[in-house]
């Protein structure tokens, strides 16, 4: 039986903040975030299918603030840009990798990795405004940081909206809340290093992940502590010859058991291996890496069918 998702909702933080966030933040189903000013609204990412940048249109506008004038995408993923052309009238902000993603050769589609979904009629529309390092926006008179996080992690391409002022950060895909970590397009040993280097050090009271509830830092240590439990089997499944499909298979969760997209584990491993200082691996953090293969072996993982998603 197919569970039933709750509505999603706009989370208020205070002082024209707010979190969109998208039960049950399973695959392609994401939080975005909603920063309100006299002028209008910034919106930090979009979201994956018409249907569902439909509705976060409509809560936007429920706010009767204006329209959405900047759109920060965080990352090039689909459930985040995706709905981009949603807001003709938006300036897209993003890293200027992300903008080499979306404009790039598309990758060919994953046939029979997920769940069929609907994904409406989206026109594609990449950043009209990109940084290196980050910039700065101001909603009134409030500072909000743009920055990108300086190496792969969750991808080659990832930012983060730090609002210093209220101490409100905006992660992206960095952190996932009640969800399992992916890292198989960035670096698991670069997320360890942005998570302990350049999101703890912020000290954030409230984190909006890109995926799962609204959280606040308790969610950085057991994250950090998940990605090496990742290493570690990368580590025992190279020196053992086996494949990362194997090593998964291999491996208890454990206190990872109850995390959603348990399948993760095995794209997780896949980016691993690469990095595992061995004769045959060490390869560079967001190197080249057989990404339909990867999926193929979460299905086989799920034992053999589609991923679940309810985009």
């Amino acid at each position: 039986m197919t569970a039933v998702l709750g509505p999603p909702r706009l989370e208020d933080l205070g002082g024209g903040l707010y979190a969109y966030v998208q039960p049950d933040g399973s695959w392609m189903i994401n939080n975005t975030g909603v920063l309100v000013g006299s002028g209008g609204v910034v919106a930090v990412d979009s979201s994956s299918t018409e249907r569902r940048t439909r509705a976060f249109a409509d809560g936007v506008a429920a706010l009767g603030r204006g329209p959405v004038h900047t759109l920060v995408n965080t990352h090039s993923h689909p459930d985040h840009v995706a709905g981009n052309g949603w807001f003709p009238g938006a300036t897209i902000v993003a890293h200027e990798r992300t903008r080499a993603a979306l404009v790039g050769p598309r990758p060919a589609p994953l046939a029979g990795i997920f769940e069929p979904y609907d994904p409406g009629e989206l026109p594609p529309a990449p950043p009209f405004l990109t940084y290196t390092e980050g910039i700065t926006l101001w909603v009134d008179d409030l500072r909000c940081e743009v920055r990108h996080v300086g190496t792969p992690a969750h991808t080659t391409n990832d930012s983060i909206v730090w609002v210093p002022e209220r101490s409100v950060l905006y992660a992206g895909d960095l952190l996932f809340q009640g969800g399992t970590p992916f890292l198989l397009s960035g670096s698991v040993a670069g997320a360890i290093a942005v998570l302990e280097s350049v999101i703890a050090p912020l000290g954030a009271r409230t984190i909006v992940p890109g995926h799962g509830p609204v959280c606040g830092p308790e969610l950085i240590e057991p994250t950090v502590r998940y990605l090496r439990f990742v290493q570690d089997v990368a580590r025992r499944g190279v020196e053992a010859g086996l494949s990362p499909l194997e090593a998964a298979r291999e491996t208890d969760l454990g206190e990872y058991a109850g995390w959603s997209e348990a399948e993760r584990i095995v794209g997780n491993l896949h980016r691993a291996y690469v990095e595992v200082p061995h004769e045959s691996t060490g390869g560079e953090p967001g190197g080249p890496i057989d990404v339909p293969a990867a999926f193929r072996d979460m299905v086989a993982y799920n034992g053999g069918r589609p991923l679940t998603c309810r985009a």
